[in-house]
């Protein structure tokens, strides 16, 4: 007998979420691989113009993102504005994150687990992201947008995305600060593969779990 998939709380999902997926990207760049590709335009900012913090800066990206969007949607979008809500306490959250993750010993061997860990935490943070039909993250709700906006497939946009933040971070330091900094291997792996992983994560919550909310349709 086939199981029925099991029903959780969008709202539950999405404070999941900004813990896990905070905590992933604080970890990357622990981990001396790099940082995520979604938080690669913040740590570019917060390395060039330290007076505000990397969680103060990816609130405000965020903020661009999500006018971004509106723009795209040519209409005022509420469900956006939440999104940012969500972003403001992703942005905290790195932050408090940033503060016990510098106390973690730095081995070798413990450095790529970190970043296996960190890559993992991310893809399923997104892939959760996608589903839990509440307002999300806006580094997140902004592939998924454009994906639903263009009709595109969604790693066929967040590839792209990826490899924008990149080049943004690499060219900023690099003209800034004289080196390309939070950069490296674990940085690139991630961003020509993180997409096909999420949409194989998602694919694997979609037997198991479906979602509800109160912004649910």
């Amino acid at each position: 007998m086939k199981q029925s998939p099991v029903l959780i709380r969008g709202e539950l999902a999405l404070l999941v979420i900004v813990v896990i997926n905070s905590l992933g990207v604080v970890l990357m760049l622990y981990s001396g691989s790099g940082i995520s590709a979604i938080s690669s335009v913040p740590y570019a900012f917060s390395e060039v113009l330290p007076a505000l913090s990397l969680g103060t800066w990816t609130y405000i990206f965020q903020g661009l993102l999500v006018l971004s969007l509106m723009l795209l949607r040519k209409r005022f979008v509420p469900q956006y504005l939440l999104s940012f809500v969500v972003g403001f306490a992703f942005g905290l959250m790195i932050d408090v994150h940033e503060i016990w993750i510098s106390e973690l010993p730095q081995t070798l061997p413990l450095r790529v687990l970190y970043f296996v860990l960190s890559y993992l935490i991310i893809c399923l943070g997104i892939a959760l992201s996608n589903r839990c039909k509440m307002p999300i993250i806006p580094t997140d709700l902004f592939p998924r947008e454009v994906s639903a906006i263009t009709g595109a497939d969604y790693a066929r946009v967040k590839i792209p995305f990826d490899v924008i933040c990149l080049l943004i971070t690499g060219i900023m330091t690099w003209v800034f600060l004289g080196e390309i900094r939070g950069l490296g291997i674990g940085t690139i792996l991630a961003a020509f593969t993180m997409g096909k992983v999420i949409d194989f994560i998602g694919q694997g919550i979609d037997k198991h779990f479906v979602f509800t909310s109160v912004f649910e349709a």
